[in-house]
């Protein structure tokens, strides 16, 4: 019989255990931080309705959508979180409690053309906070904090938090007569750090905007200077337009608390550059970078909705998100060797090797060390000597237990630390100390960076 040849179709990621090991663990950080800030887990169907993922219209979302037919089931996997949410929470509304905070971690599908670190299935990380009517502005300054704590406890040290507010750049076009053509200025300007000034002005002429207001929009999102400075720049256009005051008065709010939800000021500025293209958006939009590595472009992304659920129903529930394409990040981060070489990566705490042909004191520590929350694995292999302890080795098994007779006359164990190559024959209750405390230790070494001195 012919061998078929084993592969993985372009665009789907396949990580080899190590590197497993540490997505999992990018996930379970993201996920700890949700949770710490009242966000609920929430876990919605890989494949919905079409005519559910595209209520909104066709377009390129039809083009990358992921359509078949089942029977006579029109189906789409989906193609994002959001609009998963968007259902959910319609079709429960009556069910949740508002404000509702939930955060997803999950794969997401885009038939679109796969190319290095851009991948056809990928995991998202969102978080969202839907209101019922209303929603606080103070939960557009709580979003940031939740970006900063994550970043930093995956191990982060240098990122920014860009911020912007659309009806700032709303009101600002109202200012110029170009309100009719706001969607299409911000796909526009939205497009300036990838293509330059010159190439977005010619860009506005064939929106037929001439080359003076054109040159006035770019100078206005150019203004520079730190977060005090641009908050000031924008005072000279209060009192002029209403959209723009209050995307102005929304925006210095959420300054004036984000340093008081913990995020230092040197985290974070305001950039009026940040457009977020999608005409999805209506407040406070967010993007964040690694501050060394701004090719990369934004690694977290987000801003205020006002109607998330309008295509299924009438109750009017705006919300305020973020996303975190993690497929992409985390291949970028191992790709350019920034996943800390050191991290714990090992399925278990302990080998236990029994070294006589009676198996079961073995048997009976496995599960000792196991209920006291100790992973450890028995290997009951017939292998020699040195291919059992090659297996920790090659596992990065950090410890290995041998019972022999000798162990069992005395009723110890011997334990050997592989990374030092001591040995030392224990109790068993001295043993699950001694690696219990070294694998807490492990554990706080940082994913992200070298210890000590993360920085990229």
């Amino acid at each position: 019989m012919e061998k078929i040849k084993p592969r993985t179709l372009s665009g789907f990621m396949e990580l080899l255990p190590e590197e497993q090991q540490l997505f999992r663990r990018m996930i379970q950080t993201l996920e700890d931080t949700y949770s710490l800030y009242g966000f609920t887990p929430l876990d919605t169907p890989l494949i919905e309705a079409s005519e559910i993922l595209l209520a909104k219209g066709g377009g390129e979302t039809e083009k990358q959508i992921y359509r078949f037919t089942k029977g006579d089931a029109d189906l789409s996997l989906r193609f994002d979180l959001t609009v998963p949410l968007a259902r959910y929470v319609a079709q429960h509304s009556a069910e949740l409690a508002f404000p509702f905070r939930r955060f997803q971690v999950g794969k997401v599908y885009r038939g679109e053309r796969a190319q290095r670190g851009r991948f056809r299935e990928f995991y998202q990380a969102d978080i969202d906070i839907i209101g019922d009517e209303k929603l606080d502005i103070m939960n557009e300054a709580e979003i940031p904090s939740v970006i900063y704590r994550a970043f930093t406890r995956l191990g982060l040290k240098r990122f920014r938090i860009r911020l912007n507010n659309r009806k700032v750049l709303n009101g600002f076009f109202e200012l110029l007569g170009l309100s009719d053509r706001a969607a299409d200025i911000l796909r526009t300007i939205d497009k300036l750090e990838k293509i330059g000034a010159d190439k977005v002005l010619e860009l506005l002429r064939e929106l037929g905007i001439d080359d003076a207001k054109g040159e006035e929009i770019i100078r206005f999102i150019s203004t520079g200077g730190d977060t005090p400075a641009v908050l000031a720049a924008l005072e000279a256009y209060r009192g002029r337009n209403e959209t723009f005051d209050l995307g102005a008065e929304e925006l210095a709010t959420v300054v004036r608390y984000m340093e008081g939800f913990g995020v230092p000021s040197d985290f974070f500025t305001v950039d009026l550059t940040i457009a977020r293209g999608l005409d999805y958006y209506t407040g406070t939009v967010y993007e964040t970078v690694m501050t060394d590595h701004p090719e990369i472009g934004s690694i977290c992304s987000g801003g205020r909705y006002d109607n998330l659920a309008e295509y299924y129903t009438d109750r009017k529930l705006p919300g305020v998100g973020i996303s975190i394409g993690l497929t992409r990040l985390f291949f970028v981060l191992n790709d350019r060797k920034l996943l800390n070489p050191a991290y714990p990566v090992f399925p278990s705490d302990v080998l236990i090797l029994p070294m006589t042909d009676a198996p079961a004191c073995a048997v009976g520590l496995a599960t000792y060390f196991r209920e006291r929350g100790i992973r450890a694995q028995l290997y009951s292999e017939k292998k020699k000597f040195k291919a059992k302890v090659g297996y920790a080795d090659k596992l990065r098994i950090p410890f290995v237990v041998f019972l022999g007779e000798d162990e069992l006359s005395s009723g110890t164990v011997s334990l050997k630390d592989l990374r030092t190559g001591e040995q030392q024959a224990m109790s068993k209750e001295l043993a699950a100390s001694v690696i219990a405390g070294a694998v807490a230790a492990l554990k706080q070494r940082s994913l992200i960076g070298a210890d000590e001195t993360i920085s990229i």
